[in-house]
């Protein structure tokens, strides 16, 4: 997999900006604030249609423009691929490769496959549970990019559900109490999210109750995302667990966990689907109080371990840095075996991050295997041979010049 040629237009601080890639390395160099970071969230946007930088599409257009265009021609095994992603302030966003509009965006994914390590993932081990979940769903949509509209089914059904528990008691569903203000709870798609889950609703609902239908839907969408999360950190854990042994010199061993909400004691949908029936009925009560739902994957957590002792309380800043490091290099290597292709790797501002050997480590492991944009704010950290494999681009508001 290889990036040839990128065009920014109306992007971020790019008005119109088109980048030829002709080394397998590319350094992007220049001080804060200049638009580095802004390249490597357009490549980004290409591979997962979102940003871990802004959930909103006008962050991403130039200031007092209403729309900004990302243009890439990428080479696959399969040949070459133009794809394009188009943001309006006013209007949706659309998405086209080889020139002829996308209507389902969820066929754009899995085109671009590309790992990210940016200053930013170092919350990945000290942040909170909704960091890590967010981690490893964006894995999830690279290897298996039907697990995107998965996630967005069993959220669609979580906000209908919590409005639910918002707008009426249990005991009152059938009906709005007196008094009360209309909910935005949308009956209509109640009707259309028929249950496919044979399960009875909890004994103490009658067989009809709205709460009942959404309570089968729920525990039907989030055991699909659980049972894809335990799977893909299963192929992950061991390779994470290699490269961190290599860096740390044998020293730290780490284990990961899946810790789903819900138990999952056996990779069976009917087993996983009933217990999650079960916990919701034992949450019951504590959701009418909080009005909210307490149960699925939504809560889970991925916990992280060096020598059995939790990375996130008790790792040093220095054990973080490996832990994340070593989480990214196992990233690059199950991408490859399940695509086939090695993937893009966009490095943020990282290097600053991490002490000489693990720099080292990165810059011997990515060589040649992978195309990397690598962003930084001095040349320091690289050595001659790097250096002279590499593309390096002086980029400064905006724009972005060779150096030969």
């Amino acid at each position: 997999m290889y990036l040839k040629r990128l065009h920014l237009r109306q992007f971020r601080n790019y008005l119109d900006q088109t980048v030829e890639f002709d080394a397998p390395k590319t350094i992007l160099l220049g001080n804060n604030a200049q638009g580095k970071s802004n390249l490597l969230e357009s490549v980004e946007l290409l591979s997962t249609l979102r940003s871990h930088r802004t959930s909103r599409d006008r962050d991403l257009i130039y200031t007092g423009k209403s729309s900004a265009q990302v243009a890439a021609q990428l080479e696959r095994d399969v040949g070459s691929i133009d794809l394009a992603f188009t943001l309006r302030l006013n209007s949706r966003r659309t998405v086209a490769i080889n020139s002829e509009t996308v209507r389902r965006q969820l066929d754009f994914l899995g085109i671009v496959n590309m790992v990210q390590f940016s200053s930013l993932d170092l919350d990945l081990v000290r942040g909170g549970p909704e960091q890590r979940r967010n981690w490893l769903d964006g894995l999830l949509i690279q290897l298996e990019p039907v697990y995107a509209h998965i996630l967005q089914q069993y959220n669609q059904v979580l906000r209908q559900r919590n409005a639910l528990l918002k707008s009426k008691q249990r005991s009152t569903f059938n009906g709005q109490q007196a008094g009360q203000p209309e909910q935005q709870f949308d009956s209509n798609l109640a009707l259309e999210i028929q249950p496919t889950d044979p399960s009875p609703a909890p004994d103490n609902q009658p067989p009809q109750d709205e709460l009942a239908l959404w309570d089968a839907q729920l525990a039907a969408t989030g055991t699909r995302v659980i049972r894809r999360r335990a799977r893909v950190l299963q192929r992950l854990a061991p390779l994470a667990q290699r490269w961190h042994r290599e860096i740390s010199g044998s020293t730290e061993e780490l284990t990961i966990n899946y810790a789903p909400n819900v138990a999952l004691e056996q990779d069976e949908p009917a087993l996983i689907q009933q217990a999650f029936l079960a916990k919701i009925q034992e949450r019951a009560i504590a959701e009418q109080y909080q009005n909210t739902t307490l149960v699925g994957p939504h809560r889970d957590e991925v916990a992280f371990t060096i020598n059995e002792t939790s990375a996130r309380q008790y790792g040093s800043q220095g054990q973080q840095r490996t832990l994340v490091l070593a989480l990214k290099l196992a990233e690059l290597k199950l991408i490859e075996e399940v695509i086939g292709e090695p993937p893009l790797l966009l490095l943020d501002d990282v290097l600053a991050e991490l002490d000489l050997s693990r720099q080292n480590q990165l810059l011997e492991t990515i060589q040649d295997r992978y195309q990397t944009l690598i962003t930084t704010t001095h040349l320091g950290s690289f050595d001659a041979q790097w250096l002279y494999s590499s593309q390096i681009f002086s980029v400064k508001q905006g724009q972005l010049a060779e150096r030969i």
